[in-house]
């Protein structure tokens, strides 16, 4: 029974984030859960420049890979090297990727794994035609990843992780993935208090990354039991300014917070 309901959750993220692949506004963002179109008033660019992406960073990055799709910046907390290996969990159109690409250079290398065809159809369609040969993107589930053991220095998730039905799962594999000494660095949702009983279990909510969201505690449990060392789960008080257009007049940022979530495999 609980698998059946995972794979509803599934296959309603899947086809929200399929539409707005399909839809390629301009005004996307991880907002407005009864939006087909998830349209606010500002651009994407807009949007990442209040998540904390600098002007640099917005020009850089392929035209239609930015989505507005984020509650953070986990390229500023990566702390990425020339020649690691990087996966980002849940890469949309390829936007972090892009950005991390940069950074690791010719020696490095990128993975993006995503569950929406289309959005990974149109991430390599990004990446082909500009010529980011060090990136690539992969189908897959990130309860289930493609990709080897021991292999990736960093895993980076922007807002991404919120949405998965087995969160513990997530953390499991990317433990599994990570090299020894491989570090966490990601930006998501975590609940600051108790959902109003309209959100809990809405999966228009939980795909627009807000009733799937952990507490601090859960996220903390969730990583010391997948093994992870030196956690840190630092909501980020800043962020409610963003949040609250994603459901204007609807106070959600009374329940949610961006965090900033980094760990390391001993």
């Amino acid at each position: 029974m609980n698998q059946v309901k995972d794979d509803e959750i599934r296959q309603h993220v899947r086809n929200r984030y399929k539409q707005i692949a399909v839809e390629n506004s301009s005004d996307t963002s991880c907002c407005s859960p009864k939006s087909s179109a998830i349209g606010c008033c500002d651009t994407s660019d807009e949007v990442s420049s209040k998540l904390g992406y600098s002007d640099k960073e917005l020009s850089t990055v392929p035209i239609g890979s930015n989505l507005g799709l984020g509650c953070g910046n986990p390229q500023a907390i990566a702390s990425l090297k020339p020649g690691e290996v990087v996966l980002d969990l849940g890469s949309g159109a390829g936007f972090d990727c892009f950005l991390a690409s940069k950074q690791v250079g010719e020696s490095g290398k990128v993975y993006g794994v995503d569950m929406t065809p289309e959005m990974v159809s149109r991430a390599r369609h990004n990446a082909q035609t500009n010529g980011y040969n060090n990136v690539e993107f992969r189908l897959g589930e990130i309860e289930h990843l493609p990709i080897s053991d021991n292999s990736v220095d960093v895993i980076i998730s922007n807002c991404v992780i919120n949405l998965s039905p087995n969160k513990s799962q997530v953390f499991h594999e990317a433990y599994r993935v990570l090299k020894p000494g491989g570090r966490l660095a990601i930006s998501d949702i975590v609940a600051t208090a108790e959902f109003p009983e309209e959100i809990k279990g809405d999966l228009d909510s939980l795909a627009a990354c807000i009733s799937g969201a952990s507490t601090v505690d859960e996220v903390q449990a969730m990583l010391e039991t997948s093994g992870f060392q030196n956690i840190l789960v630092e909501p980020k008080e800043e962020s409610r300014q963003f949040i609250k257009d994603w459901i204007p007049g609807g106070n959600i940022e009374d329940y949610t917070s961006s965090a900033v979530i980094k760990a390391i495999k001993p």
